[in-house]
């Protein structure tokens, strides 16, 4: 599983209905993606804009997909290409996830009016990769020491996107916090993918606060 899928997961229930509001998860996956392609060297952040490194597949149809879209377009911000990304990342990741048979997806509707899609877990209980993806962030709030880089990165992602709420719900809330901050700070990554890692996370902060601001102030004119 890549970062994108690993969040996709983690903002889901196992009922399949999302654990938080679609602006933040849509944002964390935009976000994940960007995420990917820098741990796989793809993209590097230069001078407060994303430049493609290295145009060659990555192997996987979205991170491609992405991969040329940046290439082709002008040098952004990140939180420009979390912005961009985050349209249209999570129904091709949740429909990649059907595929695998990793979950369903279910149609239906709320008041019998207005749709809804759910993606519940296929058995019925958490998906393997999803167990060991809040396993490895566990252990790491847990623990002291380094952490691996996709660990770090996933852990900044749920940060961005208050998930953390969730995942480590039953852990002292002071704690989580520092560790998290320490987490995404530290010296344990390659330089390039440390500073992949804060600059797209506070990306991601930053389209969410966009989206919150302009949903409230459409709702305020209306």
């Amino acid at each position: 599983m890549n970062l994108i899928e690993e969040l996709a997961l983690i903002g889901y229930a196992d009922d399949g209905t999302p654990v938080t509001d679609g602006m933040h998860l849509d944002n964390g996956l935009g976000g994940a993606l960007l995420l990917e392609l820098a741990m796989t060297e793809r993209i590097d952040v230069e001078s407060d804009r994303v430049v493609v490194r290295d145009p060659s597949p990555a192997g996987h149809p979205m991170l491609d997909a992405a991969l040329l879209r940046i290439a082709q377009d002008r040098p952004r911000k990140p939180k420009d290409w979390v912005a961009k990304l985050a349209k249209d990342t999570r129904g091709q990741v949740m429909a990649g996830l059907v595929a695998q048979g990793v979950v369903r997806e279910e149609k239906g509707k709320v008041l019998l009016i207005f749709p809804r899609t759910r993606y519940p877990a296929t058995h019925g209980v958490e998906p393997a990769a999803e167990t060991d993806a809040r396993q490895r962030m566990r252990a790491a709030v847990a623990g002291d020491g380094p952490v691996e880089p996709r660990t770090a990165a996933l852990c900044a992602l749920v940060a961005a996107t208050g998930l953390d709420r969730k995942v480590f719900a039953d852990l002292d809330r002071r704690r989580v916090k520092a560790r998290l901050r320490e987490i995404s700070q530290g010296e344990w990554a390659a330089t390039a993918v440390k500073k992949a890692i804060e600059q797209v996370q506070a990306a991601v902060m930053a389209a969410v606060t966009a989206s919150t601001a302009a949903t409230a102030a459409t709702a305020g004119g209306s």
